[in-house]
């Protein structure tokens, strides 16, 4: 992967971030201003029930800023575009697709095919 490349996902990955950051930021205001004890139990449930789908939003997205600071961190360290499971290197449609992605796509598929088998 050239130079190029390299700072073309550098900027993907820090808009991403950027953009999540942004997101924990609204959600924390929203849930701070809509805070409200409503006397009626179905809207407190409707209230709580939002909340609570917002935090599983949050927490998945809190995994994905992880994952985004490995991926800008192994482009520093040139292992950035490698499978992880068989060395050979990631497609550039395969990573304009998924920028995080650690696995070529024939090794992303044979694990999900054992996941299913497992499951």
């Amino acid at each position: 992967m050239n130079e190029s490349q390299k700072e073309h996902f550098q900027q993907i990955l820090h808009k991403w971030k950027k953009d999540l950051m942004e997101e924990v930021d609204r959600t924390v205001d929203h849930m701070q201003d809509d805070a409200t004890n409503f006397p009626d139990p179905i809207d407190r449930a409707a209230q709580e029930e939002e909340f609570s789908l917002e935090l599983r939003t949050r927490d998945r997205e809190r995994k994905l800023l992880i994952k985004i600071s490995k991926t800008l961190d192994n482009i520093k360290s040139d292992e950035y575009g490698y499978c992880e499971s068989c060395g050979i290197e990631i497609g550039i449609r395969r990573l304009e697709a998924r920028p995080t992605a650690t696995q070529c796509i024939d090794c992303k598929t044979l694990e999900e095919i054992r996941e299913r088998q497992s499951a």
